[in-house]
């Protein structure tokens, strides 16, 4: 017996309603020119970095938390960029999508 069944037994009348799922809504504001992902390497270390944002600077920020709190890595935001420790470009820019941001490839 589920939860679902077990809820129908306390409460016969009750109608469930169907809740959509939550679509992914980014609070972020999202721009018409793509954010360049590109990868280097610094001290023989690699890193990727985005650039290319339009937005508010805050916003920049809470992007670059998401994404090092998303892959589990360090990370720091200067310049108007965000850097993130080790090569996830690919995954990078499929979350970046997923949010709807236009994502631009550079680099090997």
């Amino acid at each position: 017996m589920d939860l679902k069944d077990q809820l129908k037994n306390l409460f016969p009348d009750h109608e469930p309603e169907d809740v959509p799922e939550k679509e992914q809504k980014s609070d972020l504001w999202l721009q018409d020119n793509p954010l360049i992902c590109k990868y280097e390497k610094r001290k023989g270390k690699p890193i990727t970095i985005i650039e290319g944002y339009t937005g508010a600077d805050s916003d920049f920020r809470k992007l670059a938390k998401e994404l090092k709190t998303t892959l589990s890595v360090g990370g720091s935001f200067k310049n108007d960029k965000i850097i993130i420790q080790g090569d996830y470009r690919d995954k990078i820019m499929d979350i970046l999508k997923e949010k709807g941001f236009n994502v631009k490839r550079v680099g090997g």
